[in-house]
């Protein structure tokens, strides 16, 4: 007899959410994700802010005076608050690309941050939109992991 291959779709996606599974493991790993994670985002972050950073000789003026290390600073601990959640929960269930939410929202406040030099009210509130993203990030993945458990739950009944 002829045997039949397990998938009949030429293109087999069975790999294709390998990078959503739940990602357990001690603290350490955890914390030295998010800490590589964000200094990733802050540094493409500075350096997509560069062409506006420096000296005026170059042809192009600061985009606003200032001290860059308190932004770079502030935007590492945000990133680091937001990693924690991120992995916290990627703990718990699969989360759809972690890393890329964290990158994401890091490189676009630090830049925002480099290249506008806005207020630590104002930092606060990018702080807080960014963690109303991953908030909401996790949110779609524990809901979509309650409806797994929920559907495997009812055709284990049935």
């Amino acid at each position: 007899m002829t045997d039949l291959p397990e998938s009949t779709n030429p293109l087999d996606t069975r790999d294709e959410h390998e990078h959503e599974r739940v990602r357990s493991g001690p603290l350490w790993r955890h914390a030295r994700w998010a800490a590589l994670v964000t200094a990733a985002g802050v540094a493409l972050g500075w350096l997509g802010a560069l062409f506006r950073i420096g000296p005026e000789e170059y042809g192009l003026p600061p985009a606003a005076p200032g001290a860059l290390w308190p932004y770079l600073l502030a935007w590492a601990v945000i990133g680091l608050g937001l990693g924690a959640v991120l992995r916290f929960v990627a703990a718990k269930v699969p989360v759809h690309s972690p890393a890329e939410v964290l990158i994401g929202t890091v490189v676009i406040g630090t830049r925002l941050s480099l290249g506008w030099r806005p207020e630590p009210l104002e930092i606060a509130g990018l702080a807080a939109a960014a963690l109303l993203l991953v908030t909401v990030w996790c949110a779609v993945a524990l809901r979509g992991a309650a409806a797994v458990r929920r559907s495997q739950g009812s055709s284990g009944v049935a």
